[in-house]
């Protein structure tokens, strides 16, 4: 994730970063605790299925390994203005790359028919999480200057593949799960 953060945040100065960084974990945890809590009602209250859910997913996360992949910079994160976009903080990065189909499915398999105790020892182990990934995020620069910035960008090309491959994965899934397949 955090050669996908430095992807995203190349542009953007390092107090930028900083705050980009907190709001998508805060943003994704927002999100994993509402699904754990409320998951299930949201759920049938929209007629969302699992299967929908990863194929959507799916899409996002391929899109944003795409644009990774054949360009410099991402469009996802480019408004042009020069001002950097902080709103990468939310889509892409909150949701789905920290909080996507993946984690809220199974933090809701992990808190079915839980006690209170089971529910809230899953919150705080993804808040644990959620405070090494913000860790990773702030210490990106850092990362650059010891691995240099053309190994960066061959590391975000990479991962630009493997989050369209992921993202591919995850509509294969959502498919075969639509249909029974497999």
């Amino acid at each position: 994730m955090t050669t996908v953060f430095l992807s995203l945040t190349a542009d953007n100065n390092k107090e930028s970063k900083k705050r980009i960084a907190r709001k998508a974990c805060i943003t994704a945890f927002v999100i994993v605790v509402a699904f754990v809590i409320m998951g299930k009602y949201i759920f049938e209250l929209f007629d969302i299925t699992i299967p929908a859910f990863k194929i959507t997913g799916g899409f996002l996360i391929f899109y944003v390994g795409f644009q990774m992949l054949m360009s410099n910079s991402s469009k996802v994160h480019s408004t042009g203005e020069e001002v950097p976009d902080e709103g990468i903080a939310i889509s892409p990065l909150a949701i789905p790359i920290i909080a996507g189909p993946g984690t809220i499915v199974t933090a809701m398999n992990n808190i079915t028919d839980g006690s209170f105790l089971h529910i809230g020892i899953v919150i705080i182990i993804f808040a644990i999480m959620l405070l090494l990934t913000y860790w990773a995020f702030t210490m990106s620069d850092i990362i650059v200057k010891k691995l240099g910035n053309n190994i960066i960008k061959v590391i975000g090309k990479l991962m630009g593949l493997i989050l369209a491959i992921m993202g591919t994965g995850m509509i294969i899934v959502g498919i075969k799960l639509s249909f029974n397949i497999g």
